[in-house]
């Protein structure tokens, strides 16, 4: 049944009420569901960082034909339909997570949005720093580096990679939050995590059976969502304007 009080029952005991049929508490669950939102969202940035810096230095220091298959993967990675493509594979891909030792239900499930997330957010960050590197390459200090027979580990990661950090960390922040309201989205649609474990998504997409006759489950993780992403929005906003003063004058 439902839950005693107004509001879906906030009191002094359950602050922002208690789940219609499970009497969880929702204060509870938006800290659990807070918790797993983070782990896909954080997980994946790093990955789609890591991804994204190696292959757009490689693709901008290289050039030629290596250049070429890169730009290409990116530009097929890029065309497919993110959302159909992650709704239509998440039943075989889970699967197959399972049968190569990851533990059947919501783990399988969290770690086909994390690799889902990383694949298709790489190509943005690599485009970005192949861009960097064709215009870092050609300064003074990496030719004298050429000219002094440095090998191609240190002339990538010694010379080129600390001039590009501005723009990866920007992008990270960024992305971040990106990939909060993605996976909330995606666990809204029934590709998230299942009960008894939830997510902002989760909450979200429980809340519409009940938001004729209590809208208080659909309005408190939605707010608390937005809050999370305008702020995660606002940090990346000022690195952004403190690596690069530039910027915020655009």
């Amino acid at each position: 049944g439902g839950p005693v009080g107004a509001w879906g029952g906030i009191s002094t005991e359950h602050p922002l009420g208690v789940e219609w049929g499970t009497g969880r508490d929702i204060f509870a669950q938006l800290l659990y569901g807070l918790r797993i939102s983070l782990l896909i969202a954080t997980t994946a940035t790093i990955l789609t960082v890591f991804f994204g810096t190696v292959l757009g230095i490689i693709s901008g220091y290289a050039g030629g034909k290596t250049d070429a298959v890169i730009g290409r993967t990116m530009d097929l990675i890029l065309a497919f339909p993110f959302l159909l493509i992650i709704l239509a594979m998440s039943g075989v891909l889970t699967q197959r997570l399972t049968d190569l030792g990851v533990p059947d239900g919501n783990p399988s499930r969290i770690m086909y949005l994390i690799i889902v997330l990383s694949i298709f957010g790489w190509p943005y960050l690599a485009r970005i720093v192949r861009g960097q590197v064709l215009s870092v390459r050609e300064r003074e200090f990496v030719e004298s580096s050429i000219a002094m027979g440095a090998s191609r580990y240190r002339i990538l990661f010694k010379e080129i990679l600390p001039n590009l950090w501005a723009p990866i960390l920007v992008y990270a922040t960024l992305t971040l939050p990106t990939y909060v309201g993605t996976e909330a989205a995606l666990s809204f649609l029934g590709v998230g995590v299942l009960p008894p474990d939830t997510s902002f998504g989760g909450m979200l997409g429980n809340s519409v059976s009940y938001f004729s006759v209590v809208p208080s489950y659909l309005f408190i993780p939605g707010t608390v969502l937005v809050v999370l992403v305008v702020t995660f929005n606002l940090v990346g906003d000022a690195v952004r304007d403190a690596l690069d003063p530039r910027a915020g004058r655009v």
